[in-house]
């Protein structure tokens, strides 16, 4: 997905938040300091054998921020346009994604600079194997889980958990989580990040006295998280979806769009541009769309100083990490536009993927009932909590998610205390 604020550095943006919630929680300058500072980073550059027989060197990143309340927990994501920073932002993000729903993790992100829609399955394979065989040292079940992001899914992971088991001489599926249900994945695990959102959005909304029923939605990224969170508010809820897009540019028709077809369609052709009874609109356009619910599920920085005051959106729920930088939400909350922040929106899927490392660990699966109830009760009782923060100190959601989190991080800190 295009960036419109690509020149932004997304771990100075993971700072300046953590700076505004450090003043509100009159954290000393020792504990800030901690908290802007990863734990551990690692850099990798390795070969891999390509098709033709050659070989190229890819560079590979995994960055464990913070492992206070546990294990560190987070994606891999495989494309062009990975950075160190990128990847430091993103572990910080889901420190702060765990703690917010009281998952008793760290965070941690990790990435390769590749474009893997120009490599083949053999091709991703051998990269997948040759990642994980270096990252074994600092992976595994009690110290770091990896699991899908953008561009890797549960194949990739299969790769990974088998490669780690190869090393360790036995089978070790707590390893990573978003692993197909055959070797030990969850159910309901593919479609927890847009379930959680829907979930967070049909919480939010009547706050807003807005009835989600035939309530209008637009999705920009009709990827995994933004077409199930689609899916659901269309046929749980009721909800009317006016748009959609993808990397391609998107669709828009202000009477509906069946989620279900563009799905369909998109399977087929390999993008929802051109969706039979829709008009063309592009990544920038459907941001600023009349809407009850904007769904921004691409990558981050989407919506900047630039765009904020054309948003029209109620609601704006970020399935996405980091779509929003710090000066559009002063936007918003002037506007009154209610923004559930991506470090809640989105944490449905490392919930799920929780559940998916204690279901390892015990040797025993959960129903998708089951998996699916204790979604909904995280998800109710983290809007729970943050809404309130918010109320009480009279801040925006993303402020009260993260005043949430990191008095959580915080306070496994100082019990822990810094050794020696």
């Amino acid at each position: 997905m295009p960036q419109s604020g690509a020149a932004i550095n997304p771990f100075e943006t993971a700072k300046r938040q953590i700076d505004i919630v450090a003043d509100i929680l009159r954290l000393d300058e020792g504990t800030r300091a901690v908290l802007k500072h990863p734990k551990r980073e690692f850099t990798v550059n390795f070969p891999v054998r390509m098709d033709d027989g050659s070989y190229r060197v890819f560079t590979g990143y995994r960055v464990q921020y913070n492992m206070a309340r546990g294990p560190s927990k987070g994606g891999i994501r495989y494309h062009p346009q990975v950075t160190l920073d990128e990847v430091r932002a993103l572990a910080a993000w889901m420190t702060w994604k765990c703690a917010v729903v009281n998952l008793p993790y760290g965070g941690a992100k990790g990435g390769v600079i590749c474009d893997p829609k120009h490599m083949s399955r053999g091709e991703l394979e051998r990269l997948t194997r040759r990642f994980a065989t270096e990252l074994v040292p600092i992976i595994g079940p009690e110290i770091d889980i990896p699991a899908p992001d953008v561009y890797t899914d549960s194949q990739t992971m299969a790769w990974i958990m088998d490669t780690y088991s190869q090393e360790k001489g036995y089978s070790v599926p707590g390893v990573v989580t978003g692993k197909p249900i055959a070797i030990g994945g969850s159910e309901g695990r593919g479609e927890a990040t847009g379930r959680g959102c829907a979930y967070v959005i049909r919480e939010a909304a009547p706050k807003l006295g807005l009835k989600l029923k035939g309530a209008s939605i637009a999705v920009q990224g009709f990827g995994n998280a933004g077409s199930v969170a689609a899916k659901i508010l269309n046929d749980e809820f009721g909800a009317k979806i006016i748009a959609a897009s993808d990397s391609q540019g998107g669709i828009y028709n202000p009477e509906g769009i069946n989620p279900h077809k563009v799905e369909e369609y998109k399977q087929k052709s390999g993008s929802v541009v051109k969706f039979p009874g829709a008009k063309s609109i592009s990544n920038e356009e459907i941001l600023e769309l009349k809407t009850d619910v904007l769904i921004p599920a691409a990558l981050e920085n989407q919506l900047t100083s630039k765009n904020a005051d054309k948003v029209q959106a109620k609601i704006v729920a970020e399935a996405a990490n980091g779509p929003t930088v710090p000066e559009a939400d002063k936007v918003f909350f002037e506007k009154k536009i209610t923004v559930l922040p991506d470090i809640l929106a989105n944490a449905g899927g490392v919930t799920v993927s929780y559940f998916e490392w204690a279901q390892n660990l015990e040797g025993y699966s959960w129903s998708l009932a089951e998996v699916n109830d204790r979604l909904n009760h995280v998800m109710t009782e983290s809007y729970a909590r943050v809404h309130a923060v918010a109320e009480e100190r009279k801040v925006d959601n993303r402020t009260a998610a993260y005043v949430t989190a990191i008095q959580r991080v915080v306070d496994a800190m100082r019990f822990r205390g810094f050794f020696p």
